[in-house]
């Protein structure tokens, strides 16, 4: 029995180390741009809206025990206190931007399963942003804490009551924090963040004699809108994430139409040889948002591709706050 924990303990080495880290430390997901505070504390309460958003993924469907991703989380913008007052009045001299805080807030709890490996956290953030003449500068920070454990449920053993499995301790709990900037324009928006700021360590095994330590993870973003005609336009995406040793990195390039700002489709490539097609609807304040991947790799002769479904529900009007934002893009 000693040797399966052994085996499962390498199994996990594997899962955390730098060459795979990239993809499973940290949860991937294809639509980003629906929810870019999935990798940047900076966005939450960016544009003004109260923002409601739930996330389910289910990556290489066919293949026993494979990753699955879900989280929600919230983001919002808080009012100043004489907001409420003066809304009922027009005042021809305010500026728009000054009936908004500076302050955002943000919280998100994330589920991601991969075999018997599970991390389940939350994630709370806070975040200021700096109003200029027709764009802002946003930083943010955020404080997260989630339980990295070994699924005794999911793991075959052939012997039930071996005392050395009974006795292992499968649990750690890891606190860290992230760190980002964005910048947001009328047509354009670029964004940095750092996760696992810490680098905090995790320990295996009763006798606590194992220790790993999560890779601090690198993201930059960027976004350009281009109109096309008054009913619509395209929007570029790029998404380049690395870890701190370099050596792994990964770029998401999409290119996503909509029209009258209520419909998109989309087409994104994936470093490793992955083709992502995206497509979504607008209902009011409902967003509805659907990714298939397809790999075109060795594992590709064994699953039917990924499947991801984001869905975000806006409250509030920005359109009088920011009159330079032109566009919802998302």
């Amino acid at each position: 029995m000693k040797k399966n924990i052994g085996l499962l303990l390498i199994w996990t080495s594997l899962l955390i180390s730098q060459k795979d880290g990239l993809g499973q430390q940290m949860s991937l997901h294809s639509q980003f741009q629906m929810n870019e505070y999935l990798v940047n504390p900076a966005v939450a309460g960016y544009d003004g809206y109260s923002k409601l958003n739930l996330s389910a993924r289910e990556q290489w469907l066919g293949i026993p025990q494979s990753p699955k991703t879900h989280s929600v989380s919230f983001q919002t913008r808080l009012l100043q206190s004489s907001y409420i007052n003066r809304s009922k009045s027009v005042n021809k001299n305010s500026d728009s931007k000054s009936k908004l805080s500076r302050v955002g807030l943000g919280a998100m709890v994330l589920d991601d399963r991969t075999g018997p490996i599970a991390r389940t956290g939350i994630q709370l953030t806070y975040a200021y942003h700096i109003p200029l003449q027709t764009s802002q500068l946003s930083f943010g920070v955020s404080a997260e804490g989630y339980q990295f454990r070994l699924r005794k449920e999911d793991i075959t053993l052939y012997d039930e009551d071996d005392p050395y499995f009974m006795n292992y301790d499968f649990g750690s709990f890891i606190p860290d924090a992230n760190f980002g900037a964005y910048y947001l324009a009328s047509n354009y928006n670029f964004g940095f963040s750092i996760y696992n700021l810490f680098q905090a360590g995790m320990k295996i095994g009763h006798n606590g004699n194992t220790d790993y330590r999560a890779l601090r993870h690198y993201y930059l973003t960027g976004g350009y809108k281009y109109d096309i005609s008054r009913n619509f336009y395209l929007y570029g995406y790029a998404l380049l994430k690395s870890t701190n040793k370099f050596k792994s990195m990964q770029a998401d390039l999409s290119v996503t139409g909509f029209i009258y700002e209520n419909y998109w489709l989309g087409l994104a490539y994936r470093t490793e040889n992955t083709l992502i097609i995206k497509a979504g609807f607008k209902v009011n304040n409902f967003y509805f948002g659907y990714a298939y991947d397809q790999s075109f790799n060795s594992i590709s002769n064994y699953t039917y591709g990924s499947h991801e479904i984001t869905a975000t529900l806006k409250f509030g009007s920005s359109a009088r706050r920011y009159k330079w934002l032109n566009h919802d893009m998302y």
